[in-house]
């Protein structure tokens, strides 16, 4: 590592001496973690979607319980089954809380108190407009989806089951015909101009026609297999798909499917206004203050039983990170003060000092980071330069500099662990994850650019992650500077960034968290089926197109995992995004916030209605 990388680091991180890589750092288990496969024989579903319990093939999320005694390390422990990761599907499931599988009993639910916790203001709240955390967070407040993951102390981190939510159950009588029957009885929000009525069938279908149809619409590619939505009765509707679509139900469970009202459109006309927040979900909006907080009531009219069990959510907006800090040492925040309810890894090992008795629990993040660029354009159409972008940026030392704990990913974040191999199971493009600026220059100059060239690079402070991404993206900077790439760096607000750099609105490269992974089909396709808002990269590969397809419509498991396997060998051999890591995230809560169980969905609308506040 050169001189000037390890002066940045002192400057910037302020931790003194680090370990630098060597010239030639290969590519390893990260420190502090360790991952452990296990393999379940759970009960199958037969080809057709039909439920006959949960499908084999999947690998057991551990649990990461944070070590108080080594804040710096993390270990996985075997814990018992919770259930299978991304991907499981089921088609009835009993409302009721099973036993807590983790920890000891923690008792019968209590009514009341409002919670606390770190939010972020939303750009917007039009689900169809938008695709980001801050708005969808805000509706996993106010909305419901048809299906949802399960919730709860029992679920794993990383691990999504689907379950029943709007809809009681759901069939597929052939592989392209799915039909669901809604829960009879649940009711809008008591407010204009929906009034408290009743859900029905035609609320479902206005709200997929409207996600199909609507053109700003940056994820409708994630329903693009879907011809039609009919009614077949006030309480059943059916999806027809143009071609076999195995993620449907994956899809519709994931926390951005939320169902809205045609009235409320109507009325307001797009659902941008903080007044348009009118759904069936667990609370209401009550105040909206920009740049202050949200404030949520309990909807006493919630159909899922005897939730939510807090009065209320105030959803605080606290972008200083030790403000946030300060708020959570002193009970004025109930659950951590950082991005997924957690505490940053910097301010670890102190909180668990001083705050012994909060609860902590490690896991890491299903978000990709990556460096993407313009793969349409020079120079970032020679694949030797992409790969030489990818030697010259030593991953490991990114982590341990700026986020301290971590692990580098494939296309797949690996806290999606069933569909995301280890690095040294990509193939051929294991190589380019190594860091080797000799081996940059060494491409760079084959490709004809032998003194490197000018560029600019944009991120966004405005993600949750705040400073640690700019110094993130600034140590990227100087690593691409030692190879010849003079990277300018441009940092925009964050709602200029969603509308401009994250729909491949931009020139040179981009360095950001690029997606979310709940199963595995939305991230792949969505940044690699050629002309989706999506594809930031502006990637055009036929072989992945094809690849990406046929998976959408392989109903058998296994096969469809190893053709998820090998659609990442063929990109990291091809490196049209730069995948760098994943972060590792320790979540925190106070012991009276019971049956809380974090998680890396936007549903904390969701968890926070499931939990209760036992002071």
């Amino acid at each position: 590592m050169g001189d000037g990388v390890l002066s940045l680091l002192k400057k910037m991180i302020g931790r003194g001496a680090m370990a630098a890589g060597s010239a030639h750092r290969g590519v390893h288990e990260p420190k502090g973690w360790a991952t452990t496969n296990r393999i379940d024989e759970c009960q199958r579903f037969n080809h057709r979607g039909h439920c006959l319990g949960i499908s084999e093939g999947g690998r057991l999320m551990e649990s990461l319980q944070a070590n108080p005694g080594n804040p710096q390390g993390l270990r996985r422990r075997d814990v018992l089954k919770a259930g299978l990761a991304a991907g499981v599907t089921l088609s009835a499931l009993p409302l009721a809380r099973p036993a807590v599988l983790w920890g000891t009993e923690i008792g019968q639910p209590k009514r009341g108190g409002i919670l606390c916790v770190w939010g972020s203001d939303p750009p917007h709240f039009d689900p169809h407009l938008i695709f980001n955390a801050k708005t969808h967070g805000a509706l996993s407040f106010t909305h419901s989806t048809l299906v949802r993951h399960k919730v709860g102390p029992e679920i794993a981190p990383g691990t999504f089951i689907v379950e029943p939510h709007l809809a009681e159950r759901w069939e597929a009588p052939d592989d392209t015909t799915y039909v669901f029957s809604l829960r009879q009885g649940v009711k809008w929000h008591n407010k204009p101009p929906v009034n408290g009525r009743e859900l029905v069938a035609e609320d479902v279908k206005f709200t997929f026609d409207r996600f199909l149809t609507e053109t700003g619409n940056a994820i409708r590619y994630m329903l693009e297999s879907v011809d039609r939505v009919e009614v077949v009765d006030r309480y059943t509707v059916k999806f027809l798909l143009k071609e076999p679509f195995v993620w449907l139900v994956d899809v519709l469970a994931n926390p951005i499917m939320w169902v809205i009202a045609p009235e409320v459109v109507q009325q307001f006309g797009d659902l941008k206004k903080p007044e348009s927040a009118i759904g069936t979900g667990p609370f209401m909006l009550g105040r909206f203050e920009p740049n202050v907080k949200t404030v949520f009531t309990r909807n006493p009219a919630y159909f899922r039983d005897g939730q939510p069990y807090v009065d209320g959510v105030e959803w605080l907006v606290v972008e200083d990170a030790s403000a946030a800090l300060a708020m959570y040492r002193s009970g004025q925040l109930d659950c951590g003060p950082a991005p997924w309810w957690s505490v940053r890894q910097e301010d670890l090992e102190s909180v668990q000092k001083t705050h012994p008795h909060l609860k902590y629990q490690d896991f890491l993040s299903t978000v990709s980071h990556a460096i993407y660029m313009r793969t349409d354009q020079a120079p970032f159409n020679d694949v030797r330069v992409r790969r030489a972008i990818s030697h010259a940026v030593d991953r490991q030392a990114i982590i341990d500099a700026v986020w301290i704990k971590g692990e580098q990913i494939p296309a797949i974040s690996r806290g999606l662990s069933e569909w995301s191999p280890r690095i040294d199971e990509l193939g051929a493009g294991a190589k380019y994850y190594q860091y080797d600026p000799k081996e940059a220059r060494r491409l760079l100059a084959e490709a004809g650019v032998p003194k490197g060239f000018k560029t600019q690079m944009f991120t966004t402070a405005g993600t949750g992650a705040g400073r640690q991404l700019t110094d993130a993206a600034q140590l990227a900077q100087r690593y691409l500077k030692e190879v010849g790439i003079e990277a300018e760096l441009k940092i925009q607000e964050y709602g200029a960034y969603q509308a401009t750099t994250a729909k491949g609105k931009f020139d040179g490269m981009a360095f950001a968290p690029i997606f979310n992974s709940w199963e595995p089909d939305s991230v792949l396709y969505g940044l690699y089926a050629p002309d989706q808002p999506r594809n930031m990269g502006h990637v055009n590969d036929p072989t992945i197109t094809a690849m990406l397809k046929e998976q959408r419509r392989t109903q058998d498991r296994a096969a469809r995992k190893q053709l998820i396997y090998d659609i990442q060998r063929r990109i990291a051999d091809q490196q049209y995004y730069v995948y760098l890591y994943c972060l590792g995230i320790t979540g925190s809560w106070y012991p009276y916030v019971k049956n809380h169980g974090p998680n890396t969905t936007y549903d904390f609308g969701g968890r926070s209605a499931a939990l209760w506040l036992d002071r």
